[in-house]
């Protein structure tokens, strides 16, 4: 958990719930990732929950076709389920909070890869296994906004003949996804092992998804977004403190003009970015 200086005298801490992927390390996809984007969100005024989801190489449990539904879909997204019926606890448990200190109406979800799917399912898109027809439910409406980095599209036809291996229990709709989410895919997230469509299958989450929605393409970035799940970490192919700084403070940005009615941080973050070339643009849907 990562939390901002507060004084007492302050409102609650809006949440925000993050969701790892499923890289190829061994510590980066569980609770001790993600720093880049855990203490740019934590010094912003954000409570950061962040567990490790049982796909987690930390871990050691197998993941398998028998496995890979609970561990890589239903599961990852019951974890953060129960991060919120706990709050309670949480308070009670972390030096420095207490009673109140967390705020049950402003809470949002960001995931990545892997985690992108379990923000999906939490902001209402559904999964249906090809294997046995078996259909995940778990959107939670305590959750009020969610940021989605490079998730996986839909499935069927457009995952590779590999995607289908590593992937059996794979086939999300997003057309049930109607809480307001910032989908954010890099320009050269091509993805082979999972999909024939290239870096665009990555904007399915807001392509299609019903509305309100923004995406934003992010100029050459890859899958690792200019270094989101770790400082100078090895998976990142597209390491750019540049870009890493625009994810961080567009993702911020947006979130925390869903979360606050009236606030403006996101308009005047995406008119600043408009005014910058080779970072990213973008689009809207209502």
């Amino acid at each position: 958990m990562q939390l901002p200086g507060r004084d007492r005298r302050r409102p609650p801490l809006p949440i925000i719930l993050l969701s790892h992927g499923h890289g190829p390390s061994n510590y980066l996809p569980s609770l001790d990732g993600y720093a880049p984007l855990a203490e740019f969100y934590a010094a912003h005024g954000f409570a950061v929950l962040q567990p490790t989801h049982l796909n987690s190489r930390v871990l050691g449990l197998a993941l398998d076709a028998g496995s890979v539904r609970e561990l890589f879909v239903d599961s990852r997204a019951r974890d953060m389920t129960i991060l919120l019926d706990r709050l309670a606890e949480i308070e009670a448990a972390v030096p420095g909070l207490g009673a109140g200190a967390l705020d049950r109406e402003r809470v949002a979800v960001v995931g990545h890869s892997a985690g992108g799917v379990t923000a999906c399912l939490l902001l209402g898109a559904k999964n249906t296994d090809p294997r046995d027809g078996a259909v995940t439910e778990l959107a939670d409406g305590r959750i009020k906004a969610g940021v989605v980095f490079g998730a996986p599209g839909r499935g069927g036809d457009a995952m590779s003949e590999t995607g289908k291996q590593i992937l059996p229990c794979y086939d999300v709709d997003f057309s049930s996804m109607r809480t307001p989410a910032l989908v954010v895919w890099g320009e050269q997230d091509g993805s082979p092992y999972l999909t024939v469509r290239g870096a665009e299958w990555h904007l399915d989450p807001y392509a299609l998804a019903p509305g309100p929605k923004d995406a934003l393409m992010v100029v050459g970035g890859e899958h690792g977004f200019g270094g989101i799940s770790g400082w100078d970490a090895a998976e990142t192919k597209d390491e750019s403190p540049e870009r890493l700084a625009a994810v961080q403070r567009l993702s911020w940005a947006y979130l925390r003009s869903q979360l606050y009615e009236g606030d403006k941080s996101w308009e005047e973050a995406c008119k600043i970015l408009e005014g910058l070339e080779g970072i990213g643009k973008v689009t809207r849907k209502d």
